[in-house]
């Protein structure tokens, strides 16, 4: 028995370590394949078409068909199917016979009350459920846990989604219940820091049910995590809120984005640098672009028309000799991410596409036709 226990163990430990990498799609001669972290090749080029890896598995397109293969490049579903979305809380949705279904890693079919458009699950196991022009929720079981009440739900963020009927939005949460009554004219996404919102012409911020007014403001973007500021615009400028509705950084630049370590990319006359929460210049307007730093210290800059990588010191630690968004599909994927994340930066350098570590060199020494961003 202990040695049957041991054996499990060991399969579980293994299971969720796959599980736990990450791996990226690239292409080389018109075929895709995958790497891993390191930069290794871990699934061939073989493929004409592929998706990111999603729960541990990966559309692959093969015969003029669409199935999912694992980690290792091994068919777990063949490919008979027409089309095909990526798994998300156990299922996929994948297109046979002009038929939408719900499928897992086994095919199974899910069986739903679904008779208009299928929705994919999120990761809280949660699809929209459409019934002509309302929409409720459906979980993972098929069952509706929301009749559908609204005339439309935004995807939930951190557990809770915005709704909006006749012009009015609100928020729920992943049970359905209303957690900001269905009253404001405008409503941002969720941030555990405030929630911004309008009623009529005036813009505020809501914390804890109470709405506060910021004075003058006609636009605020939503808050992240990683602050208690964000920016607000004023009269064609843009300054900084907390999640008062104070004005902590008076409006006075084009353009803002994001604090991130305690700084903020912002722009005037076209030229973009980086201020404190203080409102304090810190890195000067020496470039034409500029995004949020990562969690890694570094933020891509624009030189020209090319794009490098600033640590909090202003310091240009990888020349301005890369293109950080694709012009293909690619920028319309959500996992478009730019800059450092984990380590690497996806980047463009001449005509091939790849990853940079913080050092500059690229992943595992090479360079392809396209690559996407891991995923797992």
């Amino acid at each position: 028995m202990k040695k049957v226990s041991l054996f499990v163990l060991v399969i579980l430990i293994n299971v969720s370590f796959v599980y736990a990498q990450e791996f990226a799609r690239v292409r080389d001669n018109d075929k895709f394949g995958f790497i891993d972290t390191t930069g290794n090749l871990v699934v061939p080029f073989q493929f004409e078409k592929a998706g990111d890896f999603s729960e541990g598995y990966a559309a692959a397109f093969k015969d003029d068909k669409w199935g999912f293969i694992t980690t290792s490049g091994e068919w777990v579903i063949q490919p008979t199917y027409d089309r095909v979305k990526a798994f998300s809380s156990g299922y996929a949705l994948v297109l046979k016979d002009d038929q939408w279904r719900y499928i897992d890693a086994s095919e199974k079919e899910l069986t739903t009350p679904v008779l208009e458009k299928h929705y994919d699950f999120d990761e809280n196991g949660i699809a929209f459920y459409k019934v002509e022009k309302k929409v409720g929720l459906m979980n993972t079981k098929g069952e509706v846990f929301l009749e559908p009440t609204y005339d439309e739900i935004k995807p939930f963020v951190d557990g809770f989604a915005r709704v909006k009927n006749n012009d009015a939005w609100g928020m729920i949460d992943t049970s359905g219940k209303v957690t900001i009554p269905v009253e404001y004219s405008e409503l941002g996404d969720y941030s555990s820091k405030a929630i911004w919102a309008a009623k009529g012409e005036s813009y505020g911020v809501l914390v804890n049910g109470t709405f506060t007014i910021v004075s003058n403001a006609d636009k605020i973007w939503d808050f992240s995590e990683d602050s208690n500021l964000t920016y607000a615009r004023s009269n064609d400028k843009i300054g900084f809120i907390n999640t008062k509705g104070e004005w902590i950084i008076v409006p006075a630049y084009d353009k803002a984005r994001a604090f991130v370590n305690g700084l903020a990319p912002v722009s005037n006359d076209k030229k973009w640098g980086y201020i404190n929460e203080s409102g304090a210049q810190v890195i000067d307007f020496n470039f034409y672009d500029a995004e949020i730093f990562s969690k890694d210290g570094l933020a891509p800059v624009k030189e020209k028309k090319l794009w490098g990588f600033i640590d909090a010191s202003g310091k240009m630690v990888i020349p301005a000799e890369y293109k950080i968004t694709a012009g293909g599909f690619s920028i319309f994927s959500k996992n478009n991410l730019k800059g450092f994340r984990n380590g690497v930066a996806r980047v463009k350098f001449k005509k091939e596409w790849g990853f940079i570590t913080k050092t500059g060199q690229p992943l595992g020494g090479k360079w392809y036709e396209n690559a996407e961003n891991f995923s797992k």
